[in-house]
């Protein structure tokens, strides 16, 4: 027996080489699959190498972010992992934001390189003036136009298949996530490492991943929702089967054709799967557990999707900031409009508008200490001192900006956003950005957008709007002129004209007052956008 255990190898292992390690000791197993294509461990891990060393010979050194402009697909996950094996930051961009938006987080990231799919490429083509920070030859895209761009599969085709020498640390960069398509300056919320790691192994744990698990992805590669089940899924050595959309049909198929056994949702792609009369004549028996995240989960939604899909159903509460509830199956019944208690090694308490810790029962602002938290928002000193919060130890604590309250057992109940963010289809949205855009109307003298209750994606912007002396304007019209101006998740589902804001005595304009007026609590007039 060694009696000096430091002998031992004791390095953290962080995803480059724990996938590596897959495609060695699963490379049979099929890894990733992409309609009709299917990568094995062994292929899908030479891919990441190709990747990696193509971004190195370029040019591209680790810490440098490389923005990831693409459809849910096969390529798109190779860029991403194969840009985090190569010692690089990953950007994944949404498609749907406005090129303003676009331009804004890719300035804003520092990005050096550019990987891009199909009308994308002829997007960033157009816009390449005003993000000089990209060097033509490092732009690579799959059905890339002509002349400047390499076209991705030659370009990785021609690149060597070994791991890359490159050495990590697990306290540097993975990734940088921006939470919404603004229209001003971005955050870009940063995740270390290790941070990944533990996010794929402490929440993959909560939400019953493992070895054999065949996950879907259908929500855009974008988002941290699908960042977590992801790469909980790779972290154990399973598959990621890839939807380059939702389309609450083409899902079930899936599930039925791959023995699909876990998934990550919104509450409107599990109404939308309840509201198919088709459901039950698909073999769904595969699924084990399914996870729903990203605004509040109706009642009578949890009830019919774990009866429907006769599966466990794990209801999260978190951010792509970090900190993490669940609600486990066994606490389901009891506690059905909780989101559950926070996973272990996270804490969190709820603060008063003093900053004192408020007893069990009384709504508070949530804050919470974890290894799941972010390492900060990219280049916003101001915005990680506003999010922080020391106690009187010295412990720095996440603000989450939103309010809950716990019961006598510990489970965390949301009550409401401290924030005036509102989430549509499962995406944050900021009202402050499309308000920026509603008041360069010549006609608008006033504005403020709040969210309003959506049939299809849970909430939907409205803008409340002052017209200026002397103006008029058709609502439909403004709807429109402002619509064409912002990015897709952003698009209001509507413009009420009316004569003054309410505001308090210091001239701020009262939402809480709008949101009571136009957010329809009894259901009268819920929005069918």
């Amino acid at each position: 027996m060694l009696s000096d255990m430091s002998a031992f190898d004791s390095r953290l292992a962080l995803f480059p080489e724990i996938l590596t390690l897959h495609g060695r000791w699963r490379a049979a197993q099929a890894a990733i699959i992409d309609g009709e294509r299917t990568l094995s461990w062994s292929a899908f891990d030479s891919q990441l190498n190709q990747v990696a060393n193509g971004l190195l010979a370029l040019g591209v050194q680790p810490g440098d972010r490389v923005a990831v402009l693409m459809h849910n697909s096969l390529e798109m996950v190779v860029a991403l992992l194969g840009t985090i094996k190569a010692g690089a930051v990953s950007v994944p961009l949404n498609l749907s934001i406005s090129d303003q938006s676009l331009v804004a987080m890719v300035v804003d990231s520092g990005a050096v390189a550019l990987i891009a799919s199909d009308e994308q490429c002829a997007r960033v083509e157009q816009l390449r003036a005003q993000i000089p920070g990209i060097p033509e030859q490092r732009c690579t895209g799959v059905n890339a136009p002509p002349g400047r761009w390499q076209e991705f599969r030659p370009w990785l085709d021609a690149q060597l298949a070994t791991p890359p020498s490159v050495s990590l640390e697990p306290d540097r960069p993975c990734n940088i996530i921006y939470s919404s398509g603004t229209t001003g300056t971005p955050k870009g919320i940063v995740h270390s490492h290790l941070c990944r790691i533990r996010w794929a192994a402490d929440v993959g744990d909560a939400l019953r991943y493992h070895s054999g698990a065949v996950t879907v992805c259908s929500l855009g590669l974008f988002s941290n929702i699908s960042w977590v089940s992801m790469l909980a899924t790779f972290y154990r050595g399973g598959t990621v089967v890839v939807m380059r959309s939702f389309r609450p049909a083409d899902l079930l198929e899936h599930i039925a054709r791959h023995r699909v056994t876990h998934g990550a949702f919104v509450p409107v792609q599990l109404q939308r799967l309840l509201e198919l009369d088709t459901i039950g004549s698909y073999d769904l028996s595969s699924l084990q557990t399914l996870m729903c995240c990203g605004s509040p989960l109706p009642v009578p939604i949890k009830r019919g999707i774990a009866a429907a899909l006769s599966c466990e159903l794990i209801e999260l509460y978190g951010l792509t900031e970090g900190l993490v509830t669940t609600l486990a199956p066994e606490d389901f019944d009891a506690k059905i409009t909780s989101v559950g208690k926070p996973l272990p090694g996270t804490d969190i308490v709820l603060l008063d508008e003093a900053d004192r810790a408020v007893p069990a029962g009384e709504a508070g602002e949530i804050v919470g200490r974890s290894s799941l938290i972010m390492s900060g928002y990219h280049n916003r000193p101001e915005a990680n001192a506003e999010a922080t919060w020391t106690d009187p130890a010295g412990r720095r604590w996440f603000r989450t900006g939103d309010i809950g309250r716990l019961d006598a057992d510990g489970f965390l109940y949301i009550v409401d956003r401290k924030k005036d963010m509102l989430l549509s289809g499962g995406q944050n949205v900021y009202p402050a950005d499309i308000e920026e855009v509603v008041r360069q109307h010549a006609a608008v003298a006033e504005t403020a957008v709040i969210g309003v209750p959506s049939e299809r994606w849970g909430e939907t912007p409205l803008a409340v709007v002052v017209l200026r002396a002397g103006h008029a304007v058709v609502a439909a019209e403004l709807v429109e002129w402002i619509n064409a101006r912002v990015g897709k998740q952003q698009r209001l589902s509507g413009v009420v004209l009316r004569a003054s804001l309410p505001r308090n005595p210091n001239g701020k304009v009262l939402k809480r007052e709008l949101r009571r007026e136009y957010n329809f609590p009894d259901g009268s007039a819920v929005n069918k956008l």
